[in-house]
């Protein structure tokens, strides 16, 4: 199939896990890389909407304070994850440094950025805690980040 996700077998994976999903040079040369953050088991378990709703906007927002590379931080559908997508190559260990930074980060925060009507569509459906707790949890598992089969 043309998406990458659709041709990983999710039973095969054990969350949470960061791994390179897709990389891509693009026709000037540019390259840009697609990492699969999955914080919940697929088919198992998923983030609650407001928590995946607030961890996007503080990983995009405190994500920029660690790298001028990232391009996006995009939750999957299915609420288990997210797509952290970069600039150019990326060894393992500098994007799981540019991950746990910003979750220490999002662990520290008092407020979700632009949870509110002027900057965001849907302002009311922020959690705080909620995506502080996911973070805390993702942080406590880094050891297995590279695992991305059991």
């Amino acid at each position: 199939m043309n998406v990458e996700s659709f041709n990983l077998d999710h039973r095969t994976v054990a969350a949470p896990y960061i791994r390179l999903a897709d990389k891509k040079v693009l026709p000037a040369g540019d390259v840009i890389s697609k990492f699969d953050v999955r914080f919940t088991q697929p088919n198992k378990a998923h983030l609650e909407m407001p928590v995946v709703h607030s961890l996007e906007h503080l990983f995009a927002e405190k994500s920029r304070n660690h790298s001028d590379r990232v391009i996006d931080f995009s939750p999957m559908g299915c609420q288990t994850g997210f797509y952290l997508i970069l600039q150019g190559e990326w060894a393992d260990d500098d994007v799981q440094a540019l991950v746990a930074q910003t979750l220490e980060d999002i662990t520290g925060a008092d407020e979700v950025p632009a949870a509110n009507e002027v900057q965001c569509g849907w302002g009311a459906n922020h959690t705080l805690e909620g995506a502080q707790g996911a973070a805390r949890e993702f942080l406590a598992h880094r050891a297995e980040w590279s695992q991305v089969t059991a």
